[in-house]
């Protein structure tokens, strides 16, 4: 089955909340533009949606979503491989993320568990860190190759 990664646009805001409302993920805050996100379509439609949100040299990964008939198809995989380059290309240095639900498959991303003390500041003030996703939540942290 092929699967296109494309970007998102405004217009695609409720594919992306239907997406991120499946799977249980955060939708009250994603951003107007949806500049970072992307989503990925197989000929029967949307299946799967992830994004970026830039603060300078720092960077939160968000709402990886892929369809539950859709998944074991690395499709987050590519979703998520997509935002590094674009992450990278944008310069930014370190990648965190907040999960509940799925550290031990970004672990396999390069991503590691960090202590919430240690996150920027930017990242600290977005409203995923600041109270909608639980403080139990893990934390995790990436840093970008610029080599």
């Amino acid at each position: 089955m092929d699967i296109a990664i494309e970007n998102a646009r405004p217009e695609d805001r409720e594919t992306i909340v239907a997406l991120l409302q499946k799977a249980d993920l955060l939708t009250d805050d994603l951003p107007t533009d949806l500049a970072d996100f992307m989503l990925a379509k197989a000929p029967d439609g949307y299946v799967g949606v992830a994004g970026l949100e830039r603060f300078g040299p720092v960077a939160l990964l968000r709402s990886v979503a892929v369809d539950a008939d859709h998944q074991g198809r690395q499709i987050a995989a590519r979703l998520v491989e997509q935002l590094l380059e674009r992450a990278k290309r944008a310069g930014v240095k370190e990648l965190y993320l907040i999960t509940t639900t799925a550290d031990r498959y970004f672990a396999r991303h390069g991503f590691q568990p960090v202590d919430r003390q240690t996150v920027p500041i930017a990242i600290r003030q977005t409203p995923q860190f600041g109270g909608l996703c639980p403080a139990s939540a893990v934390v995790m942290k990436r840093m970008i190759d610029h080599t």
